[in-house]
């Protein structure tokens, strides 16, 4: 099989690009993904079924503990309850019928006119006339609160996020409680649930400072901090993420529930230490381009590489923390302002004067 190379002709001399190491600041992070969302959402639904009648608030509407969001059709509602009190009524009738009939009881059978067992039969007769009106008044109780929870109600102080009945519209509660308002308590105080890798995990602590961005402000920074690092983790096709929450504060109402944040969460901070660019990690000349220098045990750390005499000579470091861009040198014999190569440029003939040619491998 042919293999064929295109090589520079004239391109003899190698040339390198330096970057000098210096002092600065590196600031290590963790980036993630979340959501903006209100700290306290309350979702307010009613457990009865019905039809909605008026309604008192819609969207973006703050309202106040114990007023009314909404009405159900209470017809229905009344007419249980009138039923339920006629039930009690009539109970509280035979209760004070069959007490009656006990005092006469006992006293024939003090007389002898009738048996023990007659007697009996009139206190049982008494017995479960109480239970029948305690159970007409629990009844009359449990109609009265159906009532009551025609007329909803918010429980808290806050902002109406979202209204998910309109009139005329039937609630029906048969399974499950439906959610008729969403209310924000305070916006002014929100929360980022985001997922970090369980990779990265290890790294996040409560209070470490957090800087996130959101699409809507493009231009702007948001800060915020670590809140809580929830246990539960998230499984999706084997991969693991944890929630972190971050709490931040909101006073310009800028941020809105549902806005995605792009958070950055600090995990280390060094304001003044010698640095080195990355690139010149990731630089590695050839054999042949060494000065002819070799490190003494190599292996033992990263090494960079420094020009000596137009030729790279490597020197032995040890690094620290990382931001992406920079990384902390924490050992070695370099020094600030000591050039770097990071890498490689050939010159010779010019584009004019050269050519290129195909060798046959």
């Amino acid at each position: 099989m042919a293999a064929y190379q295109w090589q520079r002709i004239g391109s003899s001399q190698t040339q390198y690009k330096t970057l000098e190491a210096d002092r600065g600041e590196i600031v290590q992070s963790v980036s993630a993904n979340g959501t903006l969302n209100p700290v306290v959402l309350v979702n307010v639904g009613t457990p009865v079924s019905g039809t909605v009648k008026k309604l008192h608030v819609d969207f973006n509407q703050r309202v106040s503990p114990g007023q009314i969001l909404a009405e159900l059709d209470p017809s229905l509602f009344r007419a249980q309850l009138a039923q339920s009190e006629a039930n009690l009524a009539a109970a509280r009738a035979n209760l004070r019928l069959s007490e009656r009939k006990a005092v006469r009881a006992r006293d024939l059978q003090q007389k002898k006119f009738i048996s023990d067992e007659a007697l009996d039969q009139a206190v049982q007769v008494l017995d479960a006339a109480r239970a029948q009106l305690s159970l007409a008044q629990a009844q009359v109780e449990k109609d009265r609160t159906n009532l009551n929870y025609a007329v909803i109600r918010s429980p808290i102080s806050g902002v109406v996020v979202a209204r998910n009945v309109d009139i005329g519209q039937t609630v029906a509660a048969s399974f499950q409680t439906p959610t008729l308002f969403q209310i924000a308590q305070d916006l002014r105080q929100m929360q980022i649930d985001s997922s970090v890798a369980e990779a990265d995990i290890g790294l996040i602590q409560v209070g470490q400072d957090v800087d996130f961005g959101v699409d809507a402000y493009p231009d702007a920074e948001f800060h915020g901090q670590v809140k809580q690092i929830r246990l539960n983790p998230t499984i999706q096709q084997n991969v693991v993420t944890y929630n972190v929450v971050v709490a931040v504060d909101n006073p310009e109402g800028k941020l809105m529930p549902g806005m995605t944040a792009h958070v950055r969460i600090i995990v280390n901070r060094k304001p003044d230490v010698l640095r080195i660019a990355n690139a010149t990690l990731r630089f590695k000349p050839e054999q042949k381009d060494l000065s002819g220098h070799a490190l003494k045990d190599k292996g033992n750390g990263p090494v960079v590489y420094r020009l000596q005499n137009g030729k790279p000579e490597p020197v032995e470091i040890k690094t620290g923390i990382s931001d992406g861009s920079f990384t902390e040198v924490t050992a070695g014999e370099l020094k600030a302002g000591m050039p770097l190569i990071s890498g490689e440029l050939r010159s010779g003939k010019t584009d004019n004067e050269g050519g290129f040619r195909i060798r046959l491998l």
